[in-house]
């Protein structure tokens, strides 16, 4: 499957005299990093990339880490206008419809989530009730489109390579990355899961770091390599300078041939099965005829 993006020319100028504040929540579980994204000129703000908590041995879901979010937006009188999934994760649930039934908000995500909801709902046996039209989201991006966070613009770059469905989020002087890029020194993320591409992971990466050098990056995920500190915030011009996987002294070439040897002793996420069950659904948890709450496990779907 070709996912490279057929729109590889920025179609924006970030505004980088708009300085959003940016709340970091980090799930210690997961390695997630969820932001709350305000508007400095107004109480409006967006969520991007919630969990939602799961005991996966004991079958328990609760909300710790989303009641965080909310309890910040709270106290802080914020206005939820937007729920963004930059992805659909295979490492953490989202957490979108407990967020969005105490907060409101619209839920957004890429258009592409049809392609992951096509194949996932194939692997996981999902029946005709399954809809695979993305229509569980309240907004499907695609490339180029903008949308509205009070005063601010956010910008949408489609981002595949991870998966079909990742975008990037530019917002005033910041860019939400979610996989498509880690901390300089951790490199890139994986490109082996159904849809991925090592090759569009490459243009991706590289499209994004065609943003002006002192925007601001914000990752998804940080796995405190060497064991230093966790870490999630890094810039355009650091990454080029320095990301051990995408510098701009790494070919297209080089960087396919170390991605696709790497992916290669790589284990599944721990909460895969789980994590696309219910992050193709928006966050639903799929339920049985008798509607309880229920995941299944496929076994060498995988």
């Amino acid at each position: 499957m070709n996912t490279t993006s057929d729109h590889a020319a920025l179609k924006f100028t970030p505004d980088l005299q708009c300085q959003p504040d940016v709340t970091a929540f980090f799930d210690e579980q997961t390695n997630t990093i969820s932001y709350i994204v305000k508007d400095p000129q107004s109480a409006a703000c967006a969520i991007i990339d919630s969990v939602l908590d799961i005991d996966y041995a004991a079958a328990r879901i609760t909300h710790e880490s989303a009641d965080k979010l909310i309890k910040h937006i709270r106290d802080k009188q914020l206005d939820l206008q937007w729920i963004i999934e930059t992805h659909v994760h295979a490492d953490h649930l989202s957490a979108a419809p407990y967020i969005q039934q105490e907060l409101g908000g619209k839920l957004g995500i890429c258009e592409h989530i049809t392609v992951v909801q096509n194949t996932f709902g194939k692997i996981f046996n999902e029946g005709t009730e399954f809809q695979r039209d993305g229509s569980q989201f309240d907004r499907l991006f695609s490339d180029g489109d903008q949308y509205a966070i009070g005063s601010m613009t956010a910008h949408v770059l489609h981002t595949p390579g991870h998966t079909p469905a990742c975008t990037t989020h530019v917002i005033g002087n910041c860019a939400f990355v979610g996989d498509t890029l880690f901390m300089p020194d951790s490199g890139s993320g994986r490109a082996d899961f159904p849809g991925g591409d090592a090759r569009a992971l490459y243009r991706s990466m590289r499209r994004v770091m065609s943003l002006p050098e002192s925007i601001r990056v914000f990752m998804c995920h940080d796995y405190g390599k060497g064991g230093r500190e966790i870490q999630w915030e890094s810039t355009i011009g650091a990454q080029r300078a320095s990301n051990i996987h995408v510098n701009d002294q790494v070919s297209e070439e080089e960087f396919v041939k170390m991605r696709e040897e790497a992916d290669q002793g790589l284990s599944a996420p721990r909460l895969i099965i789980p994590a696309l069950q219910v992050n193709m659904r928006a966050g639903e948890i799929p339920a049985d005829d008798a509607g309880n709450p229920v995941l299944k496990v496929p076994l060498n779907g995988l």
